[in-house]
């Protein structure tokens, strides 16, 4: 995992009480609200996270002691999978409050854990499944050239 520096020059956000959005579970908000609040620095710290490996996985926890079900099932796929662990790297938000919220905005996507693959957004738990039991991440996977080479 690379260090936590990354993260370290966040600063927190600061959203005008009159601005903060009233969010109904029910209606997601629209990807033009969200990035208003993605500062340059958290898109920055993010997008060089992105790019630090092939395979990128945010999640709550580490992949040695996951902290949700989901990015358990996350790394599980993962490893059933066969990714080269020296191309994976993992990135715990529960450490960084503003990474927690600032990869969402990032990606537009609402939930944790994230996968990125080769700096592109793959997706979340629900699709990583999808993708795993219809074999389009093993398709995906191989021909990113992310797996553990079969002479290994």
């Amino acid at each position: 995992m690379l260090p936590r520096t990354i993260f370290s020059a966040f600063r927190p956000i600061s959203r005008p009480t009159a601005l903060r959005p009233v969010r109904s579970a029910a209606v997601p908000l629209p990807s033009i609200f969200h990035a208003r609040f993605l500062s340059s620095e958290t898109r920055a710290a993010i997008d060089k996270a992105v790019a630090s490996a092939p395979v990128v996985l945010f999640m709550k926890g580490t992949p040695e002691t996951p902290q949700c079900g989901f990015s358990r099932a996350s790394i599980q796929i993962l490893g059933l999978q066969g990714v080269d662990p020296r191309k994976f790297v993992a990135f715990n938000v529960l450490e960084d409050s503003e990474l927690r919220q600032g990869v969402k905005e990032y990606s537009d996507w609402p939930t944790i854990p994230q996968l990125y693959l080769e700096k592109e957004f793959v997706g979340g738990c629900d699709i990583l499944m999808s993708m795993h039991q219809n074999g389009e991440l093993a398709k995906l996977l191989e021909g990113k050239g992310v797996l553990v080479a079969a002479d290994q």
